[in-house]
């Protein structure tokens, strides 16, 4: 931790900046699908692939590199991570085909799981615990700013010069923040220097999270109940390996004995899959159901980020003020309304009546992230800082990424392999709507989690 104001500022624009890039470029994406699938004639789930698969990517290797930044650096982590992202950008801006596309977005999500697991605690590392609320306020509101400006932005870029552009927008920013890293970032974190790295671990735990994942999304066919269930024994094994090794690559005595780390962890997983998989949705229903334009479909899905950013610093602020679990279950409660509101959504549903539940989604979504966030890291001491950001991230990509499997799930189930056309518009309905309902189910059980697992903070004054 530092109290050079330089240092902080210079911490709280990269960690800003990086939680901007990545959910701007998934938010633009989502509004360029329909383009994408034009363009390479692709059906709804093959579709649904090009979004997932970079958070595919980002949610297996999330913890192994927030490992190797707690030992070797997580400012060179985080460097080589925007590095990755962004030059995967530009790479899917020259693909020519569906699978290329597809890969080059998990090597972007392999990029962003550096980012995600050295931003945080690089950021709070950089601030005490008087003071870390308030910054993490900000790196959440930079989340929800590239949320909004991602469809927006996104849909006009699509509708201008078509989906390529979304990517190449992408060069800039990381441009940008390569300079601030280098210009103005000094020092150097490692609080796990020397320690050994658990290569077994991580193979255990990348193949078991892919199997598990993957799986999931090819229910109900056999081969997906068969990797599902080889992902939870290969998970099952890594949690024993990581009991037993003197260098694990995961403390689980942090879920063992730590009670309000476990339970916000479980609360943030809960909440990310609750409400992934309402954007990717709505990007659809806009332009295949109520036919909008790209440009004009993002312009609606700003309500939602928009109220999200003014929202998420004020319970940032809040956070350091009173107990955070108040403000994350009322959060939850909010989302969970806002996901029953959006049950009937169809062929007839009003502009308004989706823009009012984007609103409600955002004010209940920005009143969990950021009380959410402060709880999981003040809950550690601060060699794990590094671990606890990672775990963090990796709730929020499981999420994302169990979302998108309930998404493709339903889409599997109800549509099959063809591509959303007027004659199977009726079928994408239901497919949303049996998404939507599951997740209103998971939102109202994340509120019990929320209140059960968020502490009050340490009063103003005492840090670490």
């Amino acid at each position: 931790m530092t109290e050079d104001p330089s240092q902080k500022m210079a911490a709280l624009a990269a960690a800003a900046g990086s939680s901007f890039l990545t959910p701007f470029m998934g938010s633009s994406v989502n509004i360029a699908l329909p383009a994408i699938g034009e363009e390479f004639s692709l059906d709804a789930v093959t579709l649904s692939w090009v979004a997932t698969s970079a958070v595919l990517a980002a949610a297996i290797f999330l913890v192994p590199f927030g490992r190797l930044a707690d030992i070797h650096g997580r400012k060179r982590v985080f460097t080589w991570g925007v590095v990755t992202y962004t030059g995967s950008a530009l790479l899917c801006a020259l693909a020519t085909s569906a699978p290329m596309l597809i890969a080059f977005r998990f090597t972007q999500g392999m990029g962003g799981a550096m980012i995600f697991g050295t931003g945080t605690a690089i950021l709070t590392s950089a601030f005490p615990a008087r003071e870390r609320g308030k910054a993490l306020g900000v790196s959440v509101a930079a989340v929800y700013l590239g949320l909004t400006l991602g469809p927006s932005l996104g849909g006009l870029l699509t509708f201008t010069f078509g989906w390529r552009a979304v990517f190449l927008s992408n060069l800039p920013v990381g441009l940008l923040l390569l300079l601030l890293i280098a210009w103005r970032l000094r020092g150097e974190v490692a609080e796990a220097r020397g320690e050994s790295f658990d290569l077994l671990g991580s193979a255990l735990y990348c193949l078991g999270l892919l199997a598990t994942i993957y799986g999931f999304s090819r229910l109900p066919e056999p081969v997906g109940g068969g990797l599902l269930l080889l992902g939870l024994a290969g998970i099952a094994a890594f949690a024993l390996w990581e009991s037993r090794t003197t260098s694990p690559l995961l403390e689980t005595s942090l879920f063992r004995d730590n009670r309000p780390f476990a339970l916000s962890n479980l609360a943030a997983l809960i909440n990310y899959t609750a409400t992934f998989g309402v954007g990717f949705l709505l990007s659809l229903h806009l332009q295949y159901v109520q036919g909008f334009s790209a440009r004009e479909a993002g312009l609606v899905l700003m309500a939602q980020p928009l109220l999200m950013i003014f929202v998420a610093l004020l319970s940032g602020w809040l956070s350091d003020r009173m107990s955070p679990g108040i403000l994350a279950g009322l959060g939850m409660g909010l989302t969970t309304a806002s996901l029953l509101t959006l049950l009937d959504l169809g062929r007839e549903t009003s502009l308004w009546s989706v823009i009012g539940s984007l609103m409600i989604l955002g004010l209940g979504v920005g009143l969990f992230s950021s009380p959410n966030t402060n709880a999981v890291m003040s809950s550690v001491q601060p060699r794990f800082y590094g671990v606890a950001s990672s775990t963090l991230g990796t709730m929020r990509l499981s999420g994302h990424m169990l979302s998108m499997g309930i998404v493709i799930l339903a889409l599997s189930l109800y549509m099959g392999r063809v591509p959303i056309a007027p004659e199977s518009i009726d079928l994408f309905i239901l497919s949303g709507q049996a998404s939507l309902l599951a997740f209103a189910a998971l939102s109202f059980l994340g509120i019990f989690a929320s209140m059960a697992g968020l502490r009050r903070p340490e009063p103003p004054g005492r840090g670490r």
